[in-house]
């Protein structure tokens, strides 16, 4: 733990990481939000579906594009707009959703433009960590920390609207996502962080650098094989507790793949690897791969549990290892795009996954579900082994290790 602290005191880090859980907070707030706001508005579970999928594909899919203005002008001239127009737009939804008999198209044009304007405030925090840290090693344990603090809000958010509506109408947990969203993300840009100017980029495009996503193929594919293992999960789970007629048991089932997660990440980080980033890679999407179809293989649910916490393990490590390697690859002033690849490919992963579960599940043995759930993180590893650009390694007193 003293390796996270010492992440922590180096000058401005704190208030910055703190500034930007305030405002990642958000996204683990909206979602529930939003679906519980449009279905009280309009009173169908199909609009307010319809709002998430459009609010969720925007943000996804336009992520890397938002990357790329914070690259090019710079966190604080491209996050403020940005994190305003959203917030504004959530505060609209808020307000319209207030009443009942609010058209639903209307809500889906809010929800579309709410998701488009998202501010990418987890990749660039992961890009500031790689400017504010001496050495790759730190920047390591800065990651791993961020995976863990982000794993701890997705699963903190649902729980306070869950209190907030107990109290309010779901309108309110909207309007807080948009609170929480402009406050953080002024938080962050008015820290006192030396920022880029966000130049880079076009100087590099000037002297014949290429700017894009160069070498991203193998993290980002490995991001999205995983995320794709962690959408058949959830379905897969909820399968399985009903066939063991305990449904209610789908929620601890899913509460120790978060835990199994956090532990994984910060053991991850506190230590000092010897192999490189990208055969690490490997070896982490293969374990997460075999534990899932091993889970499939569960005679009980209590046994079920214990896989799906294995594979927990080494969710947080392989994707944090992934955000490494991306920002290692990253062509100069490019990092918050390439940090953004990574996300979008987990984040579309999961909904690739689920999308694909619910097809299967019913047609094949659960078991065999199980273990196509896990062939994406399977055949990761061959893409991972494939020569790619080399990882840079980091030099510490003698002692070299990655960022896992």
């Amino acid at each position: 733990m003293s390796s996270y602290a010492a992440v922590l005191r180096t000058p401005h880090a704190a208030r910055a990481f703190g500034a930007a859980l305030v405002g990642r907070l958000s996204y683990g707030t909206v979602s529930l939000s939003l679906v519980l706001a449009v279905k009280d508005a309009s009173g169908s579970f199909s609009v307010a579906g319809t709002a998430m999928a459009l609010f969720g594909v925007a943000s996804v899919l336009l992520s890397p594009a938002r990357a790329a203005l914070v690259d090019r002008y710079g966190p604080r001239r491209a996050l403020v707009p940005m994190a305003g127009l959203y917030a504004v737009l959530l505060a609209v939804l808020a307000l319209v959703t207030r009443e009942p008999g609010t058209p639903g198209p209307l809500l889906w044009v809010l929800a579309a433009l709410s998701g488009a304007c998202t501010p990418p405030l987890g990749p660039t925090m992961r890009a500031l960590w790689s400017q504010l840290l001496p050495d790759r090693s730190m920047v390591q344990r800065a990651y791993s920390l961020d995976g863990v603090a982000e794993e701890l809000l997705l699963v903190s958010g649902p729980l306070l609207v869950g209190v907030l509506v107990a109290y309010a109408e779901p309108a309110a947990g909207v309007a807080l996502s948009a609170v929480l969203v402009l406050a953080g993300t002024l938080g962050l840009v008015f820290s006192p962080v030396p920022f880029a100017a966000g130049t880079r980029a076009v100087r590099a495009k000037r002297a014949g650098a290429r700017p894009g996503p160069r070498g991203l193929g193998q993290p980002v594919l490995a991001a999205a094989g995983v995320g794709l293992c962690l959408g058949a999960l959830d379905l897969l789970a909820i399968a399985f507790t009903e066939d063991h007629h305990q449904p209610g048991a789908v929620a601890w089932v899913l509460a120790v793949l978060s835990a199994g997660s956090a532990v994984g990440g910060l053991v991850n980080g506190a230590v000092t690897w010897r192999l490189p980033a990208r055969p690490r890679l490997a070896l982490l999407c293969a374990a997460l791969g075999l534990a899932l179809a091993a889970a499939g293989l569960a005679p009980n649910v209590y046994a079920l549990g214990a896989a799906v916490a294995v594979a927990g393990l080494f969710v947080a490590p392989a994707l944090t290892t992934a955000y490494l390697i991306a920002d290692e690859a990253a062509a100069p002033g490019t990092r918050t795009q390439a940090g953004a690849w990574v996300n979008t490919a987990v984040n579309a992963g999961i909904s690739g996954g689920t999308a694909a579960v619910g097809v299967l599940v019913g047609r094949l043995p659960l078991a065999l579900c199980f273990a196509l759930a896990a062939l994406p993180a399977l055949l990761c590893v061959a893409t991972a082994l494939r020569t790619g650009p080399p990882n840079r390694p980091a030099v510490v007193a003698g002692r070299q290790g990655t960022l896992g």
